[in-house]
């Protein structure tokens, strides 16, 4: 479970985020959504320990985020920022193998093998190893990042805005993998998203953020309305049903 209580940050005097209270329990995928500026990619990194909070709480894990030591924290949750830069020129296997660095310490055994080869097969890496991340397409590049954080084999996963620079097919595909490491591994993925249509398929729970604080919680069917994603968005939204899903309209004619 991931717990956080009276959660805030603030910049130049001015909040960004909170008072947030959040419990969110084990299994299944949640999807931050907002507008934004609305906070979301800053409470994914507070989660993550990459950002420090001004106040509260947050346990991920049985896990004080703030005591924990950072080994023992990143072998209970892992984190992908939305920007990834490496300076070396890396193979796929190479980028991947940087996942097992808690585990390892860079003395790679065959149990950290055998977590990098099933990351590279899980998000359909297979023959692209040897390849430089530079050489990829953005879908491939992104896959990449992901099995990276899939072979730390965490229990809990953050994405932040894994779909950026995605088209269509490539944020389908992505979103079914992300689906299939919840549902096939058994991870508790937490992801900021900007399509709340992909939040409403592939999410079991949806966060509503706006201004800094939770607009509303719940599943799919709950956050999915009119009321709630104009009240968020502050823009006229006509939500219909597609296949047994909500389906948010946005646009005007």
């Amino acid at each position: 479970m991931i717990e956080l209580s009276a959660i805030e940050k603030h910049y130049a005097g001015r909040r960004v985020l909170g008072p947030v209270d959040l419990a969110i329990d084990e299994g299944g995928v949640t999807a931050l959504i907002g507008p934004n500026g609305a906070g979301k990619s800053t409470l994914l990194t507070i989660i993550g320990r990459l950002l420090e909070p001004d106040s509260g709480r947050v346990v991920v894990g049985g896990l004080d985020v703030r005591a924990a030591k950072p080994r023992d924290l990143a072998k209970v949750v892992s984190i992908l920022k939305q920007e990834n830069h490496f300076v070396a020129r890396l193979t796929v296997r190479q980028l991947v193998t940087f996942g097992r660095f808690p585990h390892s310490a860079g003395r790679i055994t065959e149990a950290d093998r055998r977590a990098i080869h099933a990351a590279i097969a899980f998000l359909d890496l297979a023959g692209m190893e040897e390849r430089f991340i530079d050489e990829l397409s953005g879908g491939q590049r992104q896959r990449a990042f992901v099995a990276m954080v899939l072979a730390q084999d965490t229990d809990y996963v953050l994405l932040d805005e894994p779909l950026t620079g995605l088209d269509m097919r490539h944020a389908v595909s992505m979103m079914g993998q992300v689906r299939a490491a919840a549902d096939a591994l058994g991870k508790t993925i937490i992801l900021v998203i900007h399509d709340v249509n992909f939040a409403a398929a592939y999410a079991d729970r949806i966060v509503a953020l706006a201004d800094g604080r939770i607009v509303a919680s719940g599943t799919p069917a709950e956050i999915i309305t009119s009321e709630v994603l104009e009240r968020v968005f502050e823009t006229p939204v006509e939500v219909v049903e597609h296949q047994g899903y909500p389906l948010a309209v946005y646009y005007r004619p």
